[in-house]
């Protein structure tokens, strides 16, 4: 996927357009009064598109294959029918707007809004399945469990917008695994999913938080500091599900596995600073190379835990 930038006043090349970027789809208005702009931020699977659609337009649109993320910022979409439910969205709604594998219809009414979509096999890879299940994890709803879960779920949005396009995520495998994780955390957190725990598997899972789980998960995550892990895979190589090593770590170490793993990470990320010439080398390429992408977050972090500033290793 790249970023791009849309805009016409044309009802045909309109849908040309969104048959490219979407889906297949026949869209409705009038031909006198189109006004259309969508620009786009993206990052391999993820995109996330403004859009304004400055006329009345209906749609009718074949499956995504993706998740789809909307929230309106203005105007309103009505109407809208997917999978058995039918929904009218206003400014300040932020919805899961269709499954990956149903059509859905509706209309659009002057309105500025976001589409977020990203592969849905990243919800799996990042909330992780029990040994005995690897069935994928699916959204149960379209509205979001809080206003508090969708305001969180709206700033990460906000922030990938910003972030997609800088080149350090398009280039480094470890920041686009650190920015997808984000996405798919928050909207796991947003939206009640087949991944919420039930009260037999938090008690299973409690009692697999021993010291030999963290055991094996720091042995793994030291040996793979290089790829780009997600907490599925640690747990799976603890050989616990997503919820046990989470409280194994809280248990044992005071702290998260992924929090663990930044840390580890650091410390790379100091080796080479302490080892390189300042002539050659800056902070921000030995960020990048292992996985930091927010330049003031990997700082101060950086400073917390070693009582400098980066730049302040790079240069002795």
């Amino acid at each position: 996927m790249e970023s791009l930038v849309f805009e016409s006043r044309d009802l045909g090349r309109t849908e040309e357009f969104l048959n490219r970027a979407y889906t297949k789809m026949q869209i409705g208005g009038s031909p006198a009064d189109v006004r259309t702009r969508i620009e786009r931020a993206a990052a391999e699977s993820i995109t996330v598109d403004r859009i304004e659609i400055g006329f009345e337009m209906s749609y009718d649109a074949d499956p995504l294959g993706k998740i789809c993320l909307c929230e309106v910022y203005s105007g309103s979409i009505v109407d809208h029918a997917t999978d058995g439910w039918e929904d009218g969205f206003r400014p300040g709604d932020l919805v899961s707007f269709a499954p990956p594998d149903q059509p859905y219809a509706g209309k659009i009414a002057r309105s500025s809004y976001s589409i977020t979509m990203f592969d849905p096999a990243l919800l799996t890879r990042v909330a992780g399945v029990g040994r005995k299940n690897n069935a994928p994890v699916r959204l149960l709803g379209h509205r979001p469990r809080s206003r508090q879960a969708a305001r969180q779920l709206s700033q990460t949005i906000a922030y990938l917008a910003e972030t997609l396009p800088n080149p350090a995520v398009q280039t480094s495998p470890l920041v686009l695994a650190s920015v997808s994780q984000l996405l798919a955390s928050s909207v796991l957190a947003t939206f009640a999913n087949s991944a919420d725990a039930t009260p037999e598997q938090v008690g299973a899972d409690s009692r697999d938080a021993r010291p030999a789980t963290v055991r094996r998960a720091l042995t793994f995550m030291e040996s793979n500091l290089d790829q780009a892990l997600a907490i599925a895979d640690i747990a799976a190589a603890a050989g616990v599900t997503v919820r046990a090593l989470q409280t194994a770590f809280q248990r044992h170490l005071g702290t998260t596995p992924l929090a663990y793993l930044r840390r580890l990470r650091l410390e790379e990320v100091r080796a080479e600073l302490l080892a390189a010439d300042p002539s050659e080398q800056t902070v921000a390429a030995a960020a990048a190379r292992w996985g930091f992408h927010h330049h003031g977050r990997m700082t101060a972090a950086y400073r917390e835990l070693y009582g400098e500033l980066p730049s302040t290793t790079l240069a002795r």
